[in-house]
């Protein structure tokens, strides 16, 4: 048996089930996780994909063979596992998903105490070569399995970000994509006023009406119309593990996590005033404006859950939000959570007696963005240094790829880790000059 490297990511493992990851490969990536990681116990969750329930009892085996007790959580989300983690005072746990990608693939996600995750930098690969030489510590006792229901417990601690008394009987759109959004929200909106209009709520690991991905347009077409026809008051939508949240507003708009950061931002500094928060640099300035507006402090970090998690927790920052719309809490373990962005949004919406777009209209007015743009170059690293050269005059920082700021504009690029894409995200303080730097960058790198 064979283990392919090319599963082992940056920031997870993924492969198709079964030529890649199989039950054979997952039971020595077990025993890998335990021989790097030395845990007492193991916390796994697993989302609603056909090959979970097989691939989660080898990898079970797999941990309990090296003596390591396995506490199963069942079908949740991954945020599930990363509450799981610290909140029943274990020491290490795999979520079982592959997130938006298609039903053929599975993979894992994997964290140690305090839900800290483990990535590229900090022992996957050490894992991968544990697993591909096979040399492990044998173990005198093996480890035993115990079932855990911790729905409850979470329900009750996606509540705490909020006041739920407030929060007004709205009609909300909701599209789980077949995934487990659907079963996690509908446990959380028993306890408030609101009425959920549901979309692809049975869990399906085929995922019949397509990849769980609302970030791709196509994906996102059907809760736009259904908002629209039912004159909803929001609709909100979850990818496949439900660790990602989308907003579309009452006129059918999808919201960029960008100016959903800047919200939020806003609504926790008016209830912890001073706090850090933390985003990524594809698109800053209207974060920087309303944390400063707010007597916060903005802190621009590299993107990517591992090194906003890091950041959090050296800052101690209160919150932080990623424009791929993953959003992260310090007091949610520093981890990223789906579903206290919707918390905090109705929340809002209800304390100010606003709708989104109203709260919204501010920031949309005054900060224009291009929406990241993915440009086929042959060579990303060699564009990305010419495209330097041709805004030399600009402020430059390589944060996180480049990013060059000038009065009223400025841009980033970054190269995708996979493919020989380069993304560019654009902003400007007019819509016209907007429009004019985007097209001219996308012509610099060949991409009208």
């Amino acid at each position: 048996m064979q283990i392919n490297p090319s599963m082992f990511k940056a920031y997870d493992i993924r492969g198709i089930y079964p030529e890649q990851l199989n039950e054979d490969t997952i039971y020595q990536i077990g025993k890998a996780f335990v021989e790097f990681v030395k845990p007492k116990n193991v916390v796994i969750g697993r989302d609603v994909r056909l090959s979970a329930k097989s691939l989660f009892e080898a990898l079970s085996q797999g941990i309990m063979d090296m003596g390591v007790d396995v506490i199963d959580l069942g079908e949740v989300s991954t945020d599930m596992v990363y509450f799981a983690v610290p909140w029943c005072g274990c020491d290490s746990g795999i979520m079982l998903t592959a997130s938006h990608n298609p039903p053929q693939y599975n993979g894992m996600k994997l964290v140690r105490e305090q839900s800290i995750p483990i990535s590229g930098d900090t022992g996957i690969y050490e894992i991968r070569d544990l697993a591909i030489e096979q040399k492990f510590t044998q173990s005198d006792k093996k480890g035993t399995i115990t079932s855990r229901d911790i729905y409850d417990e979470y329900v009750k601690h996606v509540l705490s970000f909020i006041n739920p008394g407030v929060v007004k009987p709205y009609r909300i759109v909701a599209d789980a994509g077949n995934g487990i959004g659907g079963k996690v929200v509908s446990g959380i909106v028993q306890n408030l006023p609101v009425q959920i209009i549901p979309m692809n709520f049975e869990p399906d690991g085929r995922f019949p009406n397509g990849e769980p991905n609302p970030l791709l347009e196509e994906k996102r077409a059907g809760i736009i119309e259904r908002v629209k026809q039912e004159r909803a008051d929001l609709g909100v939508a979850w990818d496949g593990d439900a660790d990602r949240c989308f907003f579309i507003d009452e006129n059918g708009e999808f919201i960029d996590g960008y100016y959903i950061t800047a919200l939020l931002a806003e609504a926790f500094l008016k209830k912890k005033p001073g706090s850090k928060i933390i985003f990524d640099p594809r698109l800053i300035w209207a974060n920087i404006d309303i944390i400063k507006q707010y007597n916060g402090i903005p802190l621009i970090n590299k993107s990517g859950h591992a090194f906003i998690k890091e950041r959090m927790r050296k800052e101690d920052a209160l919150f932080a939000g990623e424009m791929s719309a993953h959003y992260y809490f310090r007091d949610n373990y520093y981890a990223d959570n789906g579903m206290i962005p919707l918390m905090l949004i109705l929340e809002l919406m209800s304390i100010t007696n606003k709708s989104l777009s109203e709260l919204l209209l501010p920031l949309k007015s005054k900060y224009f963005i291009s929406g990241e743009i993915n440009c086929l170059v042959d060579s990303p690293k060699d564009k990305i240094q010419e495209i330097e050269e041709c805004y030399g005059d600009g402020e430059i920082s390589s944060i996180d790829g480049l990013s060059v700021e000038y009065s009223e504009w400025r841009f980033n690029l970054r190269a995708s880790n996979t493919e020989p894409f380069i993304r560019l995200n654009v902003e400007a303080k007019n819509k016209g000059l907007l429009e004019e730097k985007t097209e001219e960058i996308k012509g610099r790198l060949g991409a009208n």
